[in-house]
This record gives C-alpha cells, structure tokens and sequence, in this order.
C-alpha cells in the first residue's frame, strides 16, 4: 500500500524545487530501478505490481501505481532515490561539458552515450536541465546511476582543467582529420544558442563534423552530434 503521504511526496518530485528541497528524486521502470539498487543508491521507498523482484519493495495493485506514476502509462517498479553527494567533480577527469542544454530527452540520451562510450563525468552549466527532471532519468534508461552528473561555472571548471578541451562548432578542424587525444574532454553546446563565446576562447581546439557538399540541414541535434564525436574519439583510441 502507498500512503497518501508518499503519493504527494511522489508526485511533488515532478518540480525541480522540491527535488532540490528533498534531496530525492524518481525512477521508473523494472530495469533501470534495479540498476540504481544495484550500485548502491539509497532508496527511499520501491514500488513495485510484481510479486517477485531482486530488490526489496512494496507491492502494489496497477492501480495504486498509477496514482503515483510520473508517465503515461505506469511501469512495474518506481523508486524514490537520495541524490548522491555533490562534491564528486573531479577536476582532472575526461569529462562531457555541455553548455546551457535544456531538452530533457538530449540529456538523457547524452548520459547513455556517456556510458556507452567510457566518459563518467558530465560538467554541466548552471542552466542546464536539471539531470534528476524525470524525462532526463527516464531517457538515461539507467546510466545515469552510473555517471556523475555535476553542474558548475564551465569557465572556472575549464580554466582549471588539465586535459585538452575540444568544443564542437560549426567552423572548425574536421572531427575525422584532426587525432584528439586519448585522455581529454569535449564541450557541446546549446540546442538553440551553441556555445557561449566566452568558453570557445577558453577551449584547445575547435572541431566541426562536416556536412555533405549542398546538405540543407544547418546543424545537428546536439545529442546526435555528441553520439558522432564520442565515437569518432573511440575509433581513433582503436
């Protein structure tokens, strides 16, 4: 059974404020909640509809869940999790910079290439969407409990940053010709503004992925484009 209590709470965790206030935040979905379980997240409370499960949780009717989920249609599991500690960033670190990211689904898909791909660090701007936002958590499909997601000054992390930062623009070196180095870290920025001038002269090198000879496209969706840069990084390390 979910008290009403735990229903407000949950459904409360849809506003950034009360996350923050919190400290929590919701996860949904059989595989990803057991993800988050498995690497050591503290859970608040588990739900679950199925009488069997590898984590300990409340089990409850499909209809109790609907009340509490943050989706269309309710998953077999929703978790409420403690964020973890914010003073994780590690400076030295290969790192996903983005730049003032607002769509959900972008940062969702950007921390599942940030698995994918070996880089468990992403450095995010102040105005970024908020990675705990429920669409983020569920785009990340689970990664998220496996990559740290800080937000801070982008000018002050990449002045203090040891490895060379690449930022992704329009008018560059091609992503295909120039060799990146093994260990560095990549700065993307903003679906709609790209990156703001103050950070591209603070960055090592601007790279571009060129287009096709009369391509119509003016740009690439930024979550495509990391996928692109990431694995262009990945073949050249062999």
């Amino acid at each position: 059974m979910v008290s009403k209590n735990q229903q407000k709470q949950i459904q409360q965790l849809k506003q950034k404020k009360y996350r923050q206030q919190s400290g929590m935040f919701v996860v949904e979905g059989l595989k990803s909640v057991q993800e988050f379980w498995e690497m050591g997240w503290q859970a608040q409370y588990i739900f679950t509809t199925l009488e069997d499960t590898i984590f300990p949780a409340t089990v409850l009717s499909q209809n109790e869940m609907q009340k509490i989920t943050h989706l269309n249609s309710p998953s077999p599991a929703l978790a409420v999790f403690a964020m973890p500690d914010a003073e994780g960033l590690k400076r030295d670190r290969p790192s996903i910079l983005l730049d003032g990211i607002a769509d959900p689904g972008n940062l969702g898909t950007i921390i599942r290439l940030a698995d994918w791909f070996g880089f468990h660090q992403l450095v995010c701007s102040t105005d970024t969407v908020d990675c705990y936002n429920p669409k983020v958590v569920q785009a990340s499909m689970g990664s998220l409990s496996r990559i740290g997601c800080f937000y801070t000054d982008l000018n002050e992390f990449i002045d203090g940053h040891p490895l060379p930062v690449y930022a992704t623009l329009l008018q560059g070196k091609s992503i295909y010709t120039k060799p990146l180095a093994s260990k560095c870290s990549f700065l993307m920025g903003s679906e709609s503004h790209g990156i703001r001038k103050a950070l591209e002269s603070r960055v090592t090198e601007k790279i571009t992925i060129p287009s096709v000879p009369n391509s119509g496209a003016e740009s690439l969706n930024v979550a495509t484009a990391t996928a692109i840069v990431l694995s262009e990084h990945a073949r050249q390390q062999g």
